[in-house]
């Protein structure tokens, strides 16, 4: 417990509770979140509902829980994605070396050079918007460039030190040393960089979302109620407090736990 430092305790508590309240959320919910005139328009909070109402009489704590579900998948799967192959990529490249090192890393500052919000706008208008699904492929594909730079700087400084070098003389494989010599070595830096990048694929979604360019109705977004909201804002305030508190203690609580990541890894190393 010597290294559940403040940060990753409190992280990882409010993070627990959340993520509890998503998953009930994705199996019930008070009121159906697209059912209209559950209640008076432009009912205040109150103990049947608890964040109000919108001007169709939805409830939006109901709503809430099931766009912060959708938000949440989307955030998870789109870091799955850029954590999956920015790992493999940079993990090759970083142990490697050589031609393709020297070719994927120049093909990745390429693709950071553009703001990583204005890349998935134009991956979306190639997919199709409107789409959760081509919302992770875009999301994924700009963040796999920043995950194979960290991997491939990890990697590489852990492929001249004394254990790998034992592990070739006994004669394993390359994959054997990847996966088993390297890769559990480079979590204390891989984690923190899971975090930041969940963090900013709410944000990118939530973003995207609010443009309507990326989940749109049926499926609920939280970025997508804010958009509502934008537009309700002296008739129903608690739209926007509700839906945009969801974001910001989801981000904070995830900022939180890779927080207290870095510094336990900080005290470790």
């Amino acid at each position: 417990m010597r290294h559940w430092n403040g940060y990753l305790r409190a992280g990882t508590i409010l993070l627990a509770i959340l993520t509890a309240a998503i998953v009930v959320g994705c199996f019930w919910t008070p009121y159906d979140p697209t059912a209209m005139s559950v209640g008076p328009a432009f009912d205040p909070p109150s103990l049947q509902h608890l964040l109000g109402t919108d001007r169709f009489g939805r409830d939006i704590f109901s709503r809430v829980l099931k766009g912060a579900g959708t938000t949440f998948a989307i955030a998870g799967a789109t870091v799955a994605v850029g954590a999956v192959c920015g790992t493999a990529i940079g993990a090759l490249t970083g142990y490697f070396g050589g031609v393709v090192d020297g070719v994927l890393m120049r093909l990745g500052d390429v693709l950071t050079a553009f703001p990583s919000i204005l890349l998935a706008l134009v991956i979306i208008s190639i997919l199709g918007p409107g789409n959760k699904y081509n919302v992770v492929i875009a999301l994924g594909l700009v963040f796999i460039p920043s995950f194979a730079r960290v991997t491939r700087t990890a990697f590489a400084s852990l492929r001249d030190v004394n254990y790998v070098k034992s592990a070739q003389l006994m004669g394993a494989s390359s994959l054997r040393i990847l996966c088993v010599h390297i890769l559990p070595n480079t979590l204390q830096v891989l984690l923190p960089a899971v975090t930041i990048g969940f963090n900013n694929a709410v944000l990118a979604e939530a973003s995207m979302s609010f443009l309507g360019i990326g989940v749109t109705p049926p499926d609920a977004s939280l970025g997508y109620m804010l958009s509502e909201a934008q537009s309700m804002l002296s008739a129903a305030p608690w739209y926007a407090l509700g839906t945009g508190a969801a974001i910001v203690l989801l981000v904070f609580s995830v900022g939180l736990v890779g927080e207290g990541l870095q510094r336990r890894g900080g005290e470790v190393a």
